[in-house]
C-alpha cells in the first residue's frame, strides 16, 4: 500500500522557526510551502524548493489568508473573489519561484483557518475547489479526509489526495479538535506514530472520544512548526515503513497518476 508523508513547510515568520525544515525535507515526501501570506518569503521559498528539489520531494503551496499577525489561524470571511484571488495569487508566486528551479508546484492545500473553515462550509469549499481546478485541473488538491473538502473537489472529478493529521486529535464530527483546546496537539512522537498507523492501517479516523470514522487516506501531515516535529517525522517515517507501507510523493502515486 502506498502511503504519502507532507509536511508544511518554509513557515518562517516571528512566530515560528523554519529551523527544521532542512532535516525535514530528507524524511517527508511532500512540502505544502508558505506561500508569504501567513509566513515565509522569498528566501524561505527558495530554500524549500531548492532542497526539495535535491531530495525528490514533491512540491505544493500552502495558501493562507493574508494575515501573519495570526499566522493565518484567525477566521475571516471574504468574497468568493477575494478567496478566488488569495489562492491564485500565491499559487502564481510559488510557481514562479519553483520554476527558476526547473521545477513546477504539483499540488495545493490550503492552511490554517481557511482550511478549517472550508472542511466545514460546503460554498467555501466549493470556491476553494473551482479556484485551483481554474489554475490547473492537473493539479493535485489536498484536502482532510471526509470534509467538505473533499465534497466539493470530488463535483469537480479532481486528482484528490486525502490527508489525516499526524500531531492532531479529532473530534467525533471528524473535525479537528480547535488549537484552543486542551489535547488539540499530539507532541510525543511515541503516540503519534501509534495514531497514524492505526488510522492508515484501519483506513478510518481516530477521535479523541475512541470513536472511529471510515474514511480514505493517502497522505499523513506533520506539522513543521511544532518543537518535536522533526522527531515526530521520524518516528512515522520509520513505523510505517516497518509495517509495510511504500513512501511516494503525492505525484508519483499510483492513484493520482
Amino acid at each position: 500500500m502506498e502511503i504519502n508523508i507532507n509536511c508544511d513547510l518554509g513557515e518562517k515568520s516571528k512566530l515560528h522557526s523554519n529551523k527544521h525544515d532542512p532535516d525535514l525535507l530528507k524524511i517527508v515526501n511532500s512540502a505544502n510551502v508558505a506561500c508569504g501570506y501567513h509566513a515565509g518569503n522569498n528566501e524561505s521559498m527558495n530554500q524549500v524548493v531548492q532542497i526539495s528539489k535535491q531530495n525528490g520531494v514533491s512540491i505544493g503551496a500552502h495558501p493562507s489568508f493574508n494575515d501573519p499577525e495570526n499566522f493565518g489561524r484567525q477566521r475571516m470571511n471574504l468574497e468568493p473573489s477575494e478567496i478566488r484571488k488569495l489562492i491564485i495569487d500565491q499559487y502564481e508566486i510559488l510557481q514562479k519561484i519553483a520554476q527558476d528551479h526547473g521545477e513546477n508546484v504539483t499540488h495545493i492545500k490550503p492552511h490554517g483557518a481557511l482550511n478549517n473553515m472550508a472542511c466545514e462550509d460546503i460554498n467555501l469549499a466549493n470556491t476553494l475547489a473551482k479556484a485551483i481546478y481554474e489554475i490547473n485541473k492537473d493539479l493535485i488538491y489536498l484536502v482532510p479526509t471526509g470534509s467538505k473538502m473533499e465534497e466539493a473537489a470530488k463535483k469537480l472529478n479532481m486528482r484528490i489526495a486525502r490527508e489525516i493529521f499526524a500531531d492532531r486529535n479529532y473530534e467525533d464530527d471528524g473535525n479537528l479538535v480547535s488549537r484552543k483546546k486542551a489535547h488539540a496537539l499530539i507532541t510525543d512522537p511515541k503516540e503519534a506514530k501509534k495514531h497514524v498507523l492505526s488510522m492508515v492501517k484501519n483506513q478510518s479516523l481516530n477521535c479523541l472520544s475512541g470513536k472511529q470514522i471510515p474514511c480514505e487516506i493517502d497522505s499523513v501531515c506533520i506539522h513543521g512548526d511544532n518543537e518535536s516535529s522533526l522527531s515526530t517525522a521520524r518516528s512515522i517515517k520509520e513505523n510505517l515503513i516497518e509495517n509495510g507501507l511504500q513512501l511516494k510523493p503525492l505525484i508519483s502515486m499510483k492513484k493520482l497518476i
